[in-house]
């Protein structure tokens, strides 16, 4: 049996980035029974994508009951329904071996990561304030506007965290000569790369520019297929698996990307413990570690992933895998 709902976690505070606010996380949940055993898997469905919960849900609903993992790659494309449903089939696999999913996986035994932070967007003089309360974390991320501001905003972070590592999200709002005039800035200010500063699909810019600011591939990376095209535009890739459409091609992106010689940035969407624990077991190794979402949440889910401060411990298996 395949049960599909939406669960609302309402966040600590309110939570800004280039396309809007938020003051919840709404998430689907897919949970599958099996001869007694059961799996949980946690999407957030991203407008930018074209994902509504009802449309995710519509997609989940319409699956054979039995259907398997490996089905699952063919039945689905890459995006939040098929990650729910390949991560709570993943779920379900070690919970009825009676052996932890990265086991399954041919992976070594996970071990604790650094997580990012994320600021919201805001005026300079919120995100210093914001940055003061959170000095205490090893990595920053901020979010940016692709505005006359952003200079503002990293100045004032690194005032209010002057130890801190900072990279920076410009959510696909700068363009070519923005770059130009922001990267040797923010080099100085001791910034260490930027997320998709172009719109995907609108990125070859990054051919022609010496990248003097490492550049990630967000919304132009969401599976293997992608890879290719970003050769010589980008330094490192973030894989979510919300794009990805689960933990079995997230598992294999961070493979491939190795392989074309990119970093790797594990990534996350707003969500719940349920929806970072998979993403774990792609984030050992990895260069930057940004599964913050429970930390912007004021509820989670019961048991959540341990944090001790930045640094966040695999899941129980009474949570996932």
């Amino acid at each position: 049996m395949i049960q599909v709902t939406q669960d609302r976690f309402p966040l600590a505070e309110v939570f800004t980035i280039a396309r809007g606010s938020r003051t919840e996380a709404r998430v689907t949940t897919v949970t599958i029974t099996r001869n007694g055993v059961t799996g949980r898997g946690e999407c957030v469905p991203y407008p930018r994508y074209g994902e509504t919960p009802e449309s995710v849900a519509d997609l989940i609903e319409a699956l054979p009951a039995d259907i398997t993992r490996e089905q699952l790659q063919v039945a689905l494309p890459g995006g939040a329904a098929r990650n729910a449903v390949d991560c709570a089939l993943w779920d379900l696999e070690a919970k009825a071996a009676g052996q932890p999913a990265w086991q399954l996986a041919g992976l070594a035994e996970p071990g604790t990561c650094v997580t990012a932070y994320t600021l919201s967007l805001g005026t300079p003089e919120a995100m210093e304030a914001s940055a003061a309360k959170h000095a205490h974390r090893p990595l920053l991320k901020t979010k940016l506007g692709g505005g006359d501001e952003d200079v503002a905003r990293i100045r004032a972070v690194r005032t209010g965290a002057p130890q801190a590592r900072i990279i920076v999200d410009a959510n696909e709002g700068w363009t070519a000569d923005q770059y130009r005039t922001l990267a040797p800035v923010f080099v100085e200010l001791g910034v260490e790369m930027v997320e998709q500063p172009f719109p995907a699909g609108q990125d070859d810019a990054l051919c022609d520019l010496d990248r003097v600011l490492p550049v990630c591939a967000d919304e132009s990376c969401h599976d293997r297929a992608s890879l290719p095209d970003l050769v010589g535009k980008y330094d490192m890739i973030n894989i979510k698996l919300d794009k990805t459409g689960g933990l079995t091609e997230a598992l294999a992106l961070n493979i491939a990307a190795r392989e074309a010689g990119f970093k790797v940035m594990v990534g996350c969407m707003v969500g719940s413990s349920l929806a970072m624990a998979p993403a774990m077991l792609v984030a050992q190794g990895a260069e930057i570690v940004d599964l913050d979402g429970p930390l912007l949440l004021a509820e989670d889910r019961d048991p959540p992933l341990d944090f001790n401060g930045a640094v966040v411990s695999p899941p129980r298996p009474a949570l996932w895998g």
